[in-house]
C-alpha cells in the first residue's frame, strides 16, 4: 500500500492503520488494506492514487482523514471479519451439499484447460505425428466459452450489479 499513508499512521499514533497497512492482521488482509486506503482517500477527497501526492502537498489534510479513518477502524475490522466468517460458512455448506453443487466449478475449469491445450499444442502435435488433419476449434468459440464461464464463476456479482442498474434500481 501507500508508503506515505504508513508514515502518517505511524507518526500520528494511528495503530489500527498501521497494523493493517503492514500486514499484521494476518497476511491475507489486502481487501481490508485496499479497504483503509479508499477510506482514508475518500474523506481526503482524493483518489486512491493520489494518496503520494497529497502526504506531501498537504500533509494536515491526510493527518484529519487518517484520523476519521482510524477512529472507524474497529467496525471496518468487524465486517471484514463478518465477511471471512460468511465465506467459511457458505464453503461449508456447499461441501455437505450434494457433489454437483460444487463440482461444476472445478469440472470446468479442467475442461477449459483441456481445451485450450488441445487446441494450441495436443492437437498439432497429434496432426504431425499422425499426419491427419483434425481440424482446431474455432478460438472465437473457445474464447466465447471460457468467457461466459468466467463472467457466471467469476464476475456473477458484477453481472448481478449492472443488471440492477440498468433495471433502474430492481432487486
Amino acid at each position: 500500500m501507500s508508503a506515505a499513508l504508513l508514515a502518517v499512521a505511524t507518526q500520528i499514533g494511528a495503530p489500527l492503520i498501521r497494523q493493517v497497512l503492514t500486514n499484521r492482521l494476518g497476511a491475507q488482509n489486502a481487501d481490508l488494506a485496499t479497504s483503509v486506503a479508499e477510506a482514508v482517500a475518500r474523506r481526503a477527497g482524493i483518489g486512491v492514487g493520489d494518496l503520494e501526492r497529497l502526504a506531501e502537498e498537504d500533509a494536515p489534510r491526510i493527518v484529519d482523514a487518517v484520523r476519521q479513518t482510524e477512529a472507524m477502524m474497529p467496525e471496518m475490522i468487524a465486517l471484514y471479519a463478518q465477511g471471512l466468517e460468511q465465506q467459511h460458512a457458505l464453503l461449508k455448506a456447499e461441501q455437505n451439499g450434494p457433489w454437483w453443487g460444487w463440482a461444476w466449478r472445478p469440472f470446468m475449469m479442467w475442461l477449459l484447460a483441456f481445451l485450450w491445450l488441445w487446441n494450441i499444442v495436443i492437437l498439432h502435435v497429434a496432426n504431425a505425428v499422425w499426419r491427419i488433419a483434425l481440424p482446431p476449434t474455432d478460438f472465437t468459440s473457445l474464447l466465447s466459452l471460457t468467457g461466459i464461464y468466467m463472467a457466471l464463476y467469476m464476475g456473477g456479482h458484477t453481472l448481478k450489479d449492472l443488471a440492477r442498474v440498468t433495471r433502474g434500481g430492481a432487486q
